[in-house]
């Protein structure tokens, strides 16, 4: 496995890990500190990031605007662990790189994509730190929700930070 490989693996690992201690309660409960979305929403918005690139891999074409914002993975912490499951074993698989095109629209008035050569290992790296930063905004909600639930102190933080803090460690001696 590469190093974007098992980076990605161990993320979903920790998703799949935390998913699984939380209640279904606690995993649709409107967080007052996420302004009433919930621990599941954030999740189900994650997810739905590596489905558009799975989804888009075999076509070699990526629309993250595209989403299904499916209901049944916010609300339902089984199906968000099955969707867990799968997006780990399609990224396990993918060894090689590939070229991809990304469609984005950024206007406000019109839905008119822009086409961006890039490709998988690019896409898996921002699925990565796209993942890091709603698991940190996790970790808020679950705190609020869920307060007992053992949340590991990486959970949300991106390896250069991990990093940075044990080289102030090792330079602090």
């Amino acid at each position: 496995m590469n190093h974007l490989t098992t980076a990605c693996c161990a993320i979903l690992d920790q998703l799949t890990a935390t998913v699984s201690q939380l209640s279904d309660d606690a995993y649709t409960f409107p967080s007052q500190t996420l302004s009433g979305s919930s621990v599941g929403q954030h999740l189900r918005h994650t997810l739905e990031f590596f489905v558009c690139l799975e989804d888009g891999f075999a076509a070699g074409q990526i629309n993250y605007d595209r989403r299904a914002h499916d209901k049944e993975i916010e609300s339902d912490r089984a199906t968000a662990l099955r969707v867990l499951d799968r997006i780990k074993t399609f990224v396990s698989r993918q060894t090689d790189d590939r070229a991809l095109v990304l469609e984005v629209a950024y206007g406000q008035q019109s839905d008119e994509a822009v086409a961006i050569h890039t490709n998988y290992f690019r896409e898996l790296t921002y699925n990565i730190e796209h993942s890091v930063h709603h698991m940190a905004i996790m970790k808020i909600g679950i705190r609020e929700v869920a307060p007992q639930l053992f949340i590991p102190a990486d959970f949300g933080v991106a390896a250069s930070t991990l990093r940075y803090r044990g080289e102030v460690t090792v330079e602090a001696h």
